[in-house]
């Protein structure tokens, strides 16, 4: 599936990119989700590209089958981790399962923000106090959700109202940043200020199909919208050539 070799697309990567000052100052906004079943499948993907091309995302499935052992085996490697499990429980279960995130270096970690303030708290003050705390995001509301999904579980509201109200409430309690859609980053921007870190997923670059998100948006017009980092999966996985992808966001976003 994957064309060329991982050395021949390291050393055309750095060629590249040497002019990119934006992506050399603050690392690549690329966050690949690696939605596969399990660690080899993974790996096949991981050797094709490097920490400077992409950041990683670790979600429910690969979790469950590979284990906290593989999560430190790709920072091991010298990649930024988000651990995407979306921690939702009583807050003493969410500190302590931040705290064991913690400890297998990861470069970000998330909870789900309809946990509440007592949560969301614990949660921030189990990762300040580890020795190496990771970025802590809050997920606000789902990019697969749209209107007609909310009403059905109570939740009248728009979903870009309920997403600010979620991610205000993220920064009160001390969180770094929120998962939102690209589409609300602006509002949130506005109110939250730029350092508040947007990470967003439902990106597709274009002529990409949007698969099973509804709010979805191209990688330029997220980061213009005032999203920090893009979580995108199967446009890069599925790739013949996932570096050469890569390259091309990567290269578009610096030009910005």
């Amino acid at each position: 599936m994957f064309a060329s070799n991982p050395m021949e697309n390291r050393e055309l990567w750095q060629q590249q990119v040497a002019g990119m000052s934006e992506i050399q100052d603050r690392g690549t906004r690329i966050i690949v989700a690696l939605d596969y079943p399990d660690a080899r499948s993974a790996m096949e993907f991981v050797s094709h590209v490097n920490p400077e091309q992409c950041r990683l995302k670790v979600g429910k499935e690969l979790f469950t089958s590979a284990g906290p052992d593989f999560v430190k085996s790709l920072a091991g490697l010298g990649f930024d981790v988000f651990l995407d499990l979306k921690y939702h429980d009583i807050p003493n279960t969410v500190a302590k399962a931040c705290r064991a995130a913690a400890g297998l270096d990861v470069w970000m970690l998330n909870v789900h923000a309809l946990g509440g303030r007592r949560m969301l708290e614990a949660a921030a003050e189990a990762v300040t106090a580890t020795a190496r705390p990771p970025i802590l995001v809050a997920v606000t509301i789902l990019t697969s959700m749209d209107t007609a999904d909310l009403k059905s579980i109570g939740l009248g509201k728009l979903p870009e109202e309920h997403v600010l109200q979620l991610a205000t409430l993220a920064s009160d309690c001390g969180l770094d940043g929120v998962v939102c859609s690209s589409r609300e980053a602006p509002r949130i921007r506005e109110q939250l200020g730029e350092e508040f870190l947007l990470v967003t997923p439902g990106i597709r670059p274009l002529g990409s199909q949007a698969d099973d998100q509804r709010r979805v948006m191209t990688p330029a017009d997220a980061v213009r919208n005032g999203s920090t980092y893009l979580v995108i999966g199967r446009p890069v996985t599925q790739a013949d050539d996932p570096a050469a992808v890569l390259l091309t966001i990567n290269s578009e976003l610096a030009a910005l």
